[in-house]
Formats: C-alpha cells, structure tokens, sequence
C-alpha cells in the first residue's frame, strides 16, 4: 500500500494533527501488534539490573537535564 500525502504543502498543526490520527489508530488496534522478542530481551536484562542495583530509575526531568548535558 502506499499513501501519498502532500507533506510539505501541509501547515505545522495539519502535520501534528495527522500524527495525532495516526497515533490514535494505532493505540486502538495495539493488540494487534506484536513486539519483536528483542524487546522481551531487553526487558529482562534491564529488570536484573534493576534487581541486582546496578540500574536505577529517575525521574523524567533529571533524564532530560542528563541528555542535555551530554549533547552540549
């Protein structure tokens, strides 16, 4: 299948609201779609991590603030 749509004809709130549509659709068939096993993979290894303290979480605005002062 393939769709043709007249990106760069369309305004900045017609891209994002096309996004939004198609993201809509997708949440609503998700069971449907299957993760590849890669991601079960890392899944676990992260969860070992996590449980053998050589990981941890933090929180969303730290993560950001850390990518930040990686890329400057």
């Amino acid at each position: 299948m393939s769709i043709t749509v007249p990106l760069k004809n369309m305004s900045f709130e017609e891209k994002i609201q096309a996004m939004e549509l198609l993201w809509d659709d997708l949440c609503h068939s998700s069971d449907s779609i299957e993760s590849p096993p890669w991601h079960k993979d890392i899944l676990i290894d992260r969860e070992l991590a996590l449980n053998d303290h050589d990981d941890e979480f933090i929180d969303w605005e730290t993560a950001k603030n850390n990518i930040k002062k990686k890329i400057e």
